[in-house]
């Protein structure tokens, strides 16, 4: 082969995962603003449509709850359409209940929009990692920590320009809906890069339909909610994001009854989530040469722990170290959690139901965290109670996490069941 033709095809080879990695940041941007959106403008929209704060609390879990309770259909809706165009449709719902948002005049109504936004996203969280997995098998840690921090800079993003843009705006409806236009930017990316919108055969890698399908139903067969091992993984990743479902709720409110405006009170969230995104990427990187993720999963840990800690005891004496530390601990644990899980089957399949079962549960576990906080707020007149409760359960997950060994991922699915996941008979 001639030695120019082989830089060429290294070349577009390079440009293609680039488009890849541009693809996946681009689409994970957009799944955190619609919580993050709500959170600095809860006072104006509390005003506005008489929400309690115990209401209040549902518009950011709705969307999570439907995170969780969506990822469990996953596996019919990749049966059925593939994981790309999974992904395509979860965008769609996002793009619509953004855009539902301009003309929601009720409590209500904005409810419906949160569970259609948190559908579309646990299609993307939980198809979007089975593809990474196919196309980058031996850069996995890489590719979910750039899809991890490119979800949470997308909290940061919502957090911060979502006040500055219902004040342009002169309406909360602004700062809400504007969101429908980067769901649009990444659905027409994304169909751009799959083929979605004009020839059908690309779907990640080219196969036969025969063989899609017996992908699929050999990765059916795998009954993965059966296995301790993953309601193990689905209650750690729970309770982690049950620490950001309600800080992403509650931490602007709970400064604001400390004196700060709304500016500054999304200010801080917008900060936690710029350090969330930096974890994020960060700690599965330090990671990826290690096959033992626990000592970063406790590290994680210690330092949300660290930031919860401090928001309960010493709210006013440093509250960008205590976001920071919370922020770090949750980003970097969040992706080093689904690396993990990831981690526990070589076959993409099999991979891809285990992680959509942890955040199918994991979700619907998290949906509950700021429930439970603003109900405490109603009851206590203050949050700390509930920083103290999140506390108590990250002590916890620091015990957890010791059972995640690596020698423990041959075992998980049994010897039978491995044999069936990786194409015996």
């Amino acid at each position: 082969m001639n030695p120019q033709n082989t830089t060429i095809l290294s070349t577009g080879e390079t440009a293609s995962v680039l488009a890849w990695y541009a693809a996946i940041v681009v689409i994970g941007l957009n799944l955190r603003p619609l919580l993050t959106s709500i959170s600095p403008l809860m006072t104006t929209i509390r005003g506005a449509t008489g929400l309690s704060f115990y209401g209040a609390s549902m518009l950011t879990s709705l969307p999570v709850l439907a995170m969780g309770l969506g990822a469990f259909g996953t596996g019919l809706l990749a049966r059925r359409l593939g994981e790309t165009r999974g992904v395509a449709l979860g965008l769609v719902a996002i793009a619509a209940a953004c855009a539902a948002r301009a003309f929601a005049a009720s409590g209500g109504a904005l409810m419906l929009t949160a569970a259609a936004a948190g559908a579309g996203v646990a299609a993307i969280q939980a198809l979007l990692p089975a593809v990474m997995k196919q196309r980058f098998a031996a850069r996995v840690p890489l590719a979910m920590g750039l899809f991890s921090a490119s979800i949470m800079g997308g909290g940061g993003l919502g957090a911060s320009l979502s006040p500055w843009i219902a004040r342009i705006g002169g309406s909360w409806h602004a700062g809400l809906a504007v969101w429908t236009l980067p769901a649009l930017a990444a659905l027409g990316i994304w169909g751009a890069l799959n083929g979605i919108f004009g020839s059908s055969k690309s779907q990640g890698a080219p196969q036969s339909s025969t063989a899609l399908a017996d992908r699929h139903a050999k990765a059916a067969a795998v009954p993965v909610w059966r296995k301790r091992r993953a309601w193990t993984l689905g209650l750690h990743f729970g309770l982690v994001n049950g620490g950001y479902t309600s800080l992403v709720a509650w931490l602007p409110a709970y400064y604001q009854q400390h004196g700060a405006s709304v500016e500054a009170s999304g200010s801080l969230l917008a900060a936690m989530t710029a350090f969330q995104a930096t974890a994020a990427l960060l700690l599965p990187l330090a990671a990826a040469s290690f096959s033992d993720r626990r000592p970063w999963l406790v590290l994680g840990l210690c330092a949300q722990l660290v930031g919860v800690i401090g928001l309960a005891a010493r709210p006013e004496a440093a509250p960008l170290l205590w976001v920071a530390a919370a922020g770090a601990g949750l980003g970097g644990t969040f992706s080093v959690t689904l690396v993990t899980a990831l981690d526990h089957s070589a076959d993409h399949g099999v991979a891809a139901r285990l992680v959509a079962f942890v955040q199918g549960l994991g979700f619907v576990i998290a949906a509950l965290a700021p429930v439970v906080a603003g109900r405490v707020r109603d009851l206590t007149g203050g949050f700390s109670g509930a920083w103290i409760m999140l506390a108590v359960s990250i002590s916890a997950m620091i015990v957890l996490s010791l059972a995640f060994s690596p020698r423990s991922y041959g075992r998980w699915l049994g010897a039978h069941m491995q044999h069936i996941a990786h194409g015996g008979s």
